[in-house]
């Protein structure tokens, strides 16, 4: 079973649907009470409605401008159907969140497939304390799981324990894990790692980077570095440079993706502990800003909750 088969399978259990609903409780929560606070009183969209709603959305996290796109494609359909109603609002809302989505990334990662390099080359980036070693650590698992050989790259260096958390997941998942002591070159890490994976036949080599955001020159230099190394293995490394992100900062998340996409090829997100915040919105302002399909979104603590992401079944979840 490839790739592809066995995230849709997962994807498609009641189990995952559960877990994603349970995952999005606090962002519903909080979304529908400031809607419903938005039309009190109020029984067709108006600019005041239309108002309160552009200050939702921005202080559910949306972002400006991605609220400003919101905001106007409602409008413009207030205005072709004449009349309608608040009650009409959240449907409003969806559709136009889906369709907005839609038309801005249209690489849902249904259409992700990694069969054509081996070993296919993930680095992973991002600051630490966003989940980045837990999202390595369980996105190892479930590559496992579709019956993948994985070999991680423990290439953050400047932190002790991050060498150890990689181990620790290595050891729990079961999947070799390459590692040099502390204070090492990160790019000889990731050389290794590469370097092993071919000699071993591993289908997929997962490495970690530091978390540091140090300036934005001292960052891409950094990651460069260790792209070029890799490339002395395998020419077109990494296939992917997956940005992990933290959905409970909001609009630091945003700013996060900002600089690592200005030093670094980033081409696939990840937003972690949806389930531990109200600030799920973040995810519409990130997929909708960078272009950059947001691939994995963690919604629990379990091992299995590191879901793929698609854009309707999230805001299917999110208006349910």
């Amino acid at each position: 079973m490839g790739l592809f088969d066995f995230f849709k399978k997962k994807q498609e259990t009641p189990e995952a649907q559960e877990a994603l609903n349970k995952g999005l409780e606090k962002t519903k929560e909080g979304f529908f009470a400031k809607i419903t606070k938005a039309v009190v009183g109020k029984s067709t969209i108006d600019d005041d409605v239309l108002d309160n709603l552009e200050e939702v959305l921005v202080t559910s996290d949306v972002g400006v401008t991605t609220t400003l796109k919101i905001v106007d494609r409602i409008q413009k359909r207030v205005a072709q159907d004449k009349y309608v109603t608040t009650d009409d609002l959240n449907g409003l809302l969806k559709d136009e969140i889906q369709g907005l989505l839609a038309e801005n990334n249209s690489n849902d990662f249904e259409t992700f497939e990694y069969g054509n390099q081996k070993p296919y080359v993930i680095m992973v980036v991002g600051v630490n304390g966003v989940g980045k070693t837990t999202t390595i650590g369980k996105l190892a698992h479930q590559l496992k799981e579709a019956g993948n050989k994985v070999v991680l790259g423990a290439a953050d260096t400047f932190r002790a324990a991050a060498v150890d958390q990689i181990q620790l997941w290595g050891d729990r998942v079961g999947v070799r894990v390459v590692a040099q002591p502390m204070g090492s070159d990160p790019a000889s890490v990731a050389f290794d790692t590469v370097k092993s994976a071919v000699a071993n036949g591993d289908d997929v080599a997962i490495i970690d980077t530091a978390g540091r955001l140090h300036n934005k020159v001292g960052l891409m230099n950094e990651l460069t570095k260790i792209k070029n190394v890799m490339q002395k293995v395998i020419p077109d490394a990494p296939h992917e440079i997956l940005l992990v992100l933290d959905a409970s900062t909001g609009q630091n998340a945003i700013e996060q993706a900002t600089q690592f996409t200005q030093a670094t090829d980033v081409n696939a997100l990840a937003l972690t502990k949806l389930d531990g915040t109200a600030k799920g919105g973040v995810v519409i302002g990130i997929s909708d800003q960078f272009k950059i399909p947001v691939k994995y979104i963690g919604v629990g603590e379990k091992i299995g909750d590191l879901q793929l992401f698609n854009k309707k079944d999230f805001v299917d979840s999110l208006f349910q």
